[in-house]
């Protein structure tokens, strides 16, 4: 019955490795669950089959039923990510940030746009060197109304990713704020790039470092809390 119970187990597990991009290792130093932030983050809009997305809601739940599982210690988050639909990436950042078990960020490659407050939501947040993070203005695609009431609507999502990103990094709203209305930094657009060491450097990001320094983060914080109070 027991080797049933397993095997059922690691059948589930490779099926979400599949469907989600994510697993979970078990060892003596806590059980880790891997989430990865991938391609766009897909809101209500159903994007192409040929786009790499991350579905909203597979993601919600999934992060409940990590917090409330007796057999998972803590999360890493791996992003590489473009941004993606608003609202969707600050729910599951929301999430995140409200967890009370250990959380580590880790991005590679890219964390642009709506994956900035996906990368700082964690508890320790780190960046690989050749990683970047693109801040930018909202922008909407589609059919837009030309009407005052619609600019002051992106200023106040704009605002509210503003406040989300500083209070949960670093980073001041004023810098904050600067990087994304800068000028003469990307050709066509508006915004800032930032690699590695600049997203430290600013307070965006708390630290530099690859897979073992985030999981080492992650420990760290799974044998504080497993310690008696």
């Amino acid at each position: 019955m027991n080797d049933k119970k397993e095997a059922d187990m690691q059948q589930q597990e490779r099926e979400q490795i599949v469907e989600l991009g994510s697993d979970i290792t078990r060892s003596s130093k806590g059980n880790i669950y891997t989430l990865t932030i991938i391609g766009q983050v897909e809101g209500h809009q159903v994007l192409p089959e040929t786009a790499k997305t991350t579905k909203y809601e597979h993601v919600l739940p999934l992060l409940a039923g990590i917090e409330e599982s007796d057999e998972i210690d803590g999360l890493l988050l791996l992003l590489n990510t473009v941004g993606g639909d608003i609202e969707a990436g600050l729910a599951i950042a929301e999430m995140i940030a409200g967890m009370k078990k250990p959380t580590v960020s880790l991005v590679l490659g890219g964390g642009h746009s709506i994956g900035i407050p996906l990368a700082v939501c964690t508890k320790k947040s780190f960046i690989t060197p050749t990683a970047s993070m693109t801040v930018h203005p909202v922008r909407m695609t589609g059919l837009v109304v030309g009407a005052p009431q619609t600019f002051r609507y992106f200023q106040r999502i704009q605002e509210q990713i503003a406040d989300f990103v500083t209070a949960n990094s670093g980073i001041s709203k004023k810098q904050f704020e600067s990087y994304m209305m800068a000028t003469g930094e990307m050709a066509t657009d508006v915004g800032t790039i930032l690699y590695g060491k600049e997203a430290v450097s600013s307070g965006l990001i708390d630290r530099l470092g690859g897979l073992s320094d985030a999981l080492s983060s992650l420990h760290k914080m799974i044998e504080k809390r497993r310690k008696p109070q």
